[in-house]
């Protein structure tokens, strides 16, 4: 999935963007409110990170012109503690809201909910035919045998997995899959897809021919 952090501490910027990206999702980053706005608006996420206390444009100003327009999942990130700051956040049109210092096991966890509510999966785990995706421990299991994935594989499945029954386009997946400073040959979507059906069934994925993929199960 492809996600956005809006966050002006470097250190702490880079440290979220590596992990979310070692746990195999597209990471854009934007140190500046008017920055992380622009991104926001431009590009389609499947949740956003969000400081409140930015250089240029704020955080609540960031979230209340992002909602004019856009209903990407968002989780505030702020060292503001009180529940009156939780209370407006949440209010403002937040998702969710964590305070520092967090743990970033924490912050992925609730990363992946917020795109499992997005996407109308209460559950973690999505059963998909024989085939079950959790979520939450980025598994997959065919007939109760566990299936190797590798991160970009389990990526464009949850993606199918909780757009299911939806026709997903090859810039759809591109746009997901892959973070801006990723300059990976959007081929490779082919392959991943190929061996997802070697894997786990040549009928799981369809192809509309000049469209794009439907998971259909």
């Amino acid at each position: 999935m492809r996600i956005l952090v809006v966050e002006d501490e470097a250190d702490l910027l880079r440290a979220v963007a590596q992990y979310l990206t070692e746990q195999g999702h597209a990471v854009d980053t934007a140190a500046q409110g008017d920055d992380g706005l622009r991104k926001a608006l431009a590009q389609e996420y499947d949740a956003m990170v969000l400081d409140l206390m930015l250089p240029g444009l704020d955080g609540w100003t960031l979230l209340r012109r992002l909602r004019a327009e856009r209903h990407t999942p968002v989780l505030i990130l702020t060292a503001q503690d009180a529940v009156d700051d939780r209370v407006r956040g949440l209010d403002g049109g937040a998702d969710d809201y964590l305070v520092k210092p967090f743990s970033l096991a924490e912050l992925a966890a609730r990363i992946r909910a917020l795109i499992r509510r997005t996407g109308g999966q209460s559950r973690s785990v999505v059963a998909i035919g024989d085939v079950e995706v959790d979520t939450a421990t980025r598994t997959v299991t065919r007939e109760g045998e566990l299936i190797p994935l590798t991160a970009r594989e389990y990526e464009l499945l949850e993606m199918f997995a909780i757009h299911r029954g939806k026709l997903i386009t090859r810039s759809m997946i591109y746009d997901r899959l892959y973070g801006e400073d990723d300059n990976t040959l959007s081929n490779l979507i082919d392959v991943h897809i190929s061996h997802l059906r070697k894997k786990l069934g040549r009928d799981l994925i369809t192809t509309r021919r000049g469209q794009g993929y439907v998971l259909d199960a």
